[in-house]
């Protein structure tokens, strides 16, 4: 049990909430404290009360959110906590609450403990007792999700996709039949491979959006055919620099292939390559070529 360093308290919600502190926080509190993906305008009133007013900031990168800190003449003291030394930054995180501290919680940009570290120290702190404030703002997921035009009124946050393209597409072929919007991260390095293994498993008739470096000055967000992607992403070098957000619409309605039109693709597709036979099958039989497409990909033994 933490000491009561604060004076009275009060339990809500089952978690312990100390007095105010002169700034505005609360004393022996974690606040999870989103920052700006790129633009600095985009944080937010109470975050930079927050950073004004912490006795420690602890970030993924102490160098990184220097700047930021620098930049809004904040000079609380910082460490840092990342996927490397969680454990050990918990531990000294839990301490500083037990001094009657109030700690804040960044990453580099965006919202801590999503597809970021410090989940696993938040974890701690509250089995430790201690409050853990959240203090919304940039999400890079849901702003990408909110400029991409897709319909779909459900989505899976996924984060980031497995490195080794065969645990990648194991991990794909189990999202492939969600009735939602699939939204991924990506690093640059790795971007093409990822796009090319989505047109690989997920199906041709799928939109893909492609959002990158956002709210920074070279923000694009492009939306093209999954199957287009791969030659898009090529045809540019500088479309395959920055950090990435993907975003795939909800697979296409099942459509089936009616017996005739199939009877016509098992001819050409003893005759022709499996792109072309699926659109003259689609052109002869009038069926889905979504739906044709998928059915070769069976035959052929290819999913």
């Amino acid at each position: 049990m933490p000491p009561d360093n604060a004076g009275s308290r009060i339990e809500q919600g089952g978690a312990m909430r100390h007095r105010d502190t002169g700034a505005g926080l609360k004393t022996a509190a974690l606040y999870v404290v989103a920052t700006p993906l790129g633009n600095l305008g985009d944080i937010g009133a109470r975050a930079l009360e927050v950073l004004r007013g912490a006795d420690a900031v602890a970030c993924e990168d102490t160098r990184h959110t220097r700047r930021l800190l620098d930049h809004f003449g904040i000079r609380a003291e910082t460490f840092s906590l990342h996927e490397h030394n969680e454990a050990a930054a918990a531990e000294r995180l839990i301490r500083l609450l037990r001094e009657g501290r109030s700690v804040a919680l960044v990453s580099d940009a965006g919202t801590p403990a999503v597809s970021d570290p410090g989940a696993r120290a938040v974890a701690a702190v509250r089995a430790a007792g201690f409050a853990v404030i959240p203090v919304p703002g940039p999400n890079a997921a849901v702003a990408a999700l909110s400029a991409s035009g897709l319909t779909d009124p459900h989505f899976l946050f996924y984060g980031f996709l497995p490195a080794k393209q065969a645990a990648r597409r194991t991990a794909l072929a189990a999202l492939k039949g969600l009735p939602c919007a699939l939204v991924f991260h990506e690093a640059p390095h790795r971007i093409e491979e990822t796009v090319a293994d989505l047109a690989a498993v997920l199906e041709p008739g799928r939109t893909l959006v492609i959002a990158r470096e956002l709210t920074k000055l070279f923000e694009s967000i492009v939306s093209l055919p999954l199957e287009d992607a791969t030659a898009w992403l090529a045809a540019d070098e500088d479309r395959r620099r920055g950090e990435f957000v993907l975003a795939v619409s909800s697979p296409p309605p099942d459509e089936g292939v009616p017996a005739g039109a199939e009877r016509v693709l098992d001819a050409l597709l003893a005759e022709l390559p499996l792109k072309q036979a699926v659109k003259l099958a689609a052109e002869i039989s009038g069926a889905s070529k979504n739906a044709l497409y998928e059915r070769a990909l069976e035959k052929k033994g290819r999913v």
